[in-house]
């Protein structure tokens, strides 16, 4: 029998994270935060001051890394038993992560690394291509999005909460070409999986979106 896969996909600041935390947590099953594979990746060779030139040395580091994901209030990213959670927004952490992301070799390794997390009593992935590339078969696929302009209010409060400046027009025009260069990417494009759940969260509640999720999982 093989092991169940819940896919959620889709752009950033649709909640799918704390959505797919949330759900993990309450399966009892386990969680990839696709996201945070290569930067975690790129953590690794930082560390090891390996040679960012050497395709095959990196695929070696990434063959190697062992990662884990703890799914509390807030995502908790391990490397080989280190947190590195507050490294992964770093500019030379995501520099680096686009670098080696480039790198055939490298990709084939952190397919398969993706895969793996794939145990008992089940996997809630949480990604933009984890329904359409890793997990085609997964069971349950949802494709969870909201407005450019909710993400951009989302994205505002939180920054604001943290003492961050920012501006919601500017935010949203970033959130839409983000979107634009995520959908007519050539490599795992954005799009929803054909047997996906297309739910759009602009004007659910979190709790709202959770339960609807929850529920696919139960039939």
């Amino acid at each position: 029998m093989s092991i169940a896969v819940l896919a959620i996909d889709g752009p950033s600041g649709a909640g799918k994270g704390t959505v797919s935390r949330a759900v993990a947590k309450r399966l009892g099953w386990n969680y990839l935060d696709s996201g945070s594979i290569y930067r975690s990746l790129a953590i690794s060779v930082l560390d090891k001051q390996a040679d960012l030139d050497d395709e095959d040395k990196m695929a070696e580091v990434a063959g190697t890394m062992n990662l884990s994901f703890d799914c509390g209030d807030e995502l908790i990213v391990r490397l080989d038993g280190v947190d590195i959670t507050h490294r992964l927004p770093t500019e030379e952490t995501g520099a680096t992560a686009s670098k080696i992301a480039a790198y055939p070799k490298v990709r084939a390794v952190l397919l398969q690394k993706q895969k793996d997390f794939r145990q008992a009593p089940g996997l809630v992935a949480d990604g933009r291509d984890m329904g359409t590339v890793v997990f085609t078969d997964a069971e349950i696929k949802v494709f969870l999005t909201a407005s450019a302009e909710e993400r951009a209010k989302r994205r505002f409060k939180q920054l604001k909460e943290k003492g961050i400046d920012a501006n919601i027009e500017q935010i949203t025009k970033e959130i839409q070409e983000r979107d634009r260069r995520d959908s007519e990417r050539k490599a795992a494009p954005l799009v929803a999986a054909d047997d996906a759940l297309y739910l759009d969260s602009s004007t659910l509640s979190i709790d709202e979106v959770i339960n609807t999720v929850l529920a696919l999982t139960e039939k």
